[in-house]
């Protein structure tokens, strides 16, 4: 059996590389790339300290990931929504040339 730190461990790895990727990537999609990269470590998390508590049987970890993919799953509808509007209005989806988001 792996223990709870070993999924820690990979947990904090992918936040790491989506952190790195949202911070230092100038694309949108990249950007929002990064973002989900850093809920599926939480989720991983979730997950972990689920299968490892006292009482695994309560499910408590399943519901709060079940939602957390919901609202990622949302976050990723809308983001990828405004990528679009932005790159017809400014022609590029770079974050760093888009200064103004005013008609």
């Amino acid at each position: 059996m792996t223990p709870l730190a070993a999924y820690l461990i990979l947990s904090a790895f992918l936040f790491a590389i989506g952190l790195a990727g949202a911070l230092t990537r100038r694309n949108a999609i990249i950007v929002l790339m990064g973002i989900e990269l850093m809920l599926n470590a939480a989720n991983l998390n979730f997950i972990a300290f689920w299968r490892f508590s006292d009482h695994p049987e309560a499910l408590t970890g399943i519901m709060f990931v079940i939602f957390s993919i919901g609202v990622a799953a949302a976050e990723a509808a809308v983001g990828l929504a405004l990528i679009i509007a932005i790159y017809r209005h400014y022609k590029t989806t770079n974050v760093d040339e888009v200064n103004s988001l005013k008609g």
